[in-house]
């Protein structure tokens, strides 16, 4: 049973849905581990673009199991929207499952994001999405005031919400004050016993239903979401998301042991890109980040918000793949670098006067270093029609060789567009993509 995960190092919008989608035709399952409609994927396929955010990228692919796990945390209207968006796109949503245990999305939740995400930690904004993740994840934990998907087709769900808005309510007036809107029980309710209706027919037991597959020997994809510096626990904390964005999530999210997952691709960006607040050592507050933010498009899938842009970061990126257990690393947005006169590579820190390799836990310390770079000429060579390694100029091969000698990890595929053809694949090593070039 081939078990391989997707997982973003950097600060996510790596572009791993469109290595999901390429990889999914391969697999039996596609699996969404974590996180929630604070991620955005977007594939492009010919004249068509998908935007998706809860729903697994291997959607696309009728034949194969898509997934949407207990580590995820759901709101119900963000995914009716998806799946009424890709029904008339001419998609079926029928091989689509969602854990009945996962924890789902409030109003409350998204009010109390709003409220605290007003407040600053180490003198700015967290930067959230606004989408009520963090705290539903806190809910999660806490525990009483928490709700899963399952709990919405029992007969105390309704006693289960007028409860905790109750005490939401005292909560909210609590953190804003004047600034707070009173939450309705009886709208909630009916709001969202539509959307249980509406949900009913995707709602299963997942976890039994994926140790089945493992135990039956299918292929499973799993699908990372964010950015492993984001990871709630080994990220750039406080300035992360709410969830473990890199590889250790994924057994706790999917309910898969790690014994069954041989391959770990990690996506990264020829550059370096951030949303929100916190530390960012390579970012490009000039002409040379709003040349990558222009010519990559960085701009949210999700928000909409303009993406921090700076040179690719091999002390972060080399942590993360540590951390994540990356056996292949798969470069995305080789069109973009290609276009830039001058480009670098950021190969170690300078902290206190002292040369350092390790990235550093505290957010202060990593705000504090100062990037020692290597500096490359350009290349100035349109790569978007290339299909074959072998036509890369030399000083492009330099640079990717370069990436993989800093991050320890081969890398085995080139992205050099945003279409599904725009794929190059550098070696056999990624198994199911064998077949698309060479």
């Amino acid at each position: 049973m081939p078990g391989t995960c997707v997982i973003g190092l950097q600060w996510g919008d790596e572009a791993k849905g469109k290595l999901v989608d390429l990889l999914a035709p391969n697999f039996d399952i596609v699996c969404r581990f974590l996180g929630g409609s604070n991620a955005g994927h977007t594939v492009v396929t010919g004249d068509t673009t998908y935007k998706l955010h809860l729903i697994p990228s291997g959607i696309l692919n009728a034949e194969t199991t898509n997934v949407i796990a207990p580590g995820v945390v759901l709101n119900p209207g963000t995914i009716i929207d998806e799946l009424n968006g890709l029904t008339a796109q001419g998609l079926t949503t029928d091989n689509l499952l969602i854990s009945e245990r996962v924890h789902v999305v409030f109003p409350w939740h998204i009010a109390e994001d709003k409220l605290l995400n007003a407040k600053k930690i180490k003198g700015e904004s967290i930067g959230t999405t606004l989408r009520g993740i963090g705290p539903c994840y806190c809910d999660k934990v806490g525990r009483s005031f928490a709700i899963r998907l399952g709990d919405m087709y029992r007969d105390d769900f309704a006693d289960r919400v007028r409860s905790i808005v109750e005490a939401k309510n005292a909560i909210l007036i609590g953190i804003g004050g004047d600034d707070s809107e009173p939450l309705e029980a009886e709208a909630i309710i009916a709001e969202y016993s539509g959307y249980a209706e509406a949900l009913k027919s995707y709602v299963r037991d997942t976890t039994h239903f994926m140790l089945d597959a493992v135990d039956d020997g299918c292929s499973i994809l799993f699908e990372g979401a964010q950015g492993a510096l984001l990871d709630i626990d080994h990220g750039t904390f406080p300035f992360v998301t709410s969830s473990n964005s890199s590889g250790v999530g994924v057994s706790g999210g999917s309910g898969i042991p790690a014994r069954h997952i041989n391959k770990v691709i990690g996506v990264i960006k020829a550059y370096s890109t951030r949303v929100g607040g916190g530390p960012f050592p390579t970012e490009q507050d000039n002409e040379d980040g709003q040349r990558l933010r222009e010519l990559g498009n960085e701009y949210g899938t999700t928000t909409g918000r303009p993406r921090r842009c700076g040179w690719f970061d091999a002390v972060a990126v080399r942590y993360t793949s540590r951390l994540s257990g990356a056996t292949a690393l798969s470069l995305m947005m080789m069109d973009v670098i290609s276009q830039i006169p001058e480009v670098k590579i950021c190969v170690a820190y300078e902290l206190d006067g002292e040369r350092i390799t390790n990235f550093p836990c505290d957010a202060d310390d990593l705000r504090r270093v100062k990037p020692i770079y290597e500096t490359y000429a350009g290349w100035d060579t349109d790569l978007t029609n290339t299909t074959n390694y072998d036509e890369f100029p030399q000083a492009a091969k330099d640079y990717v060789a370069r990436i993989a000698e800093l991050v320890g990890v081969p890398v085995e595929v080139v992205s050099v567009g945003p279409d599904r053809a725009q794929t190059i694949v550098l070696t056999d090593g990624v198994t199911a993509l064998a077949g698309l070039n060479s």
